[in-house]
């Protein structure tokens, strides 16, 4: 129940963010977009796992196919894509 508060708070507090987000990536899941979300509050991998509860490789495999679905190179940085990008929301 705290988590589901949490959730919305951060959904409230990023709506802009997430709209432009996901109507820019379609292809990106609601946990992808939550992802983005939490990086973009500069969370790193392991706070990540632990806010959603899953372990740290499935936060490494999300970002994987988040880098990809957001056409960034192999070597690019999600974290950097994710603040320039929250600039221009």
């Amino acid at each position: 129940k705290q988590m589901e508060g949490v959730t919305k708070q951060l959904s409230d507090f990023h709506q802009d963010f997430i709209t432009k987000l996901s109507s820019e990536f379609r292809s990106l899941t609601p946990t992808e977009i939550k992802i983005c979300s939490l990086q973009k509050l500069n969370l790193n991998t392991k706070e990540i796992a632990d806010f959603l509860c899953v372990s740290f490789k499935s936060v490494e495999v999300y970002r994987a196919r988040i880098r990809k679905k957001l056409g960034l190179a192999e070597g690019e940085n999600l974290s950097a894509f994710i603040m320039s990008y929250e600039r221009s929301a």
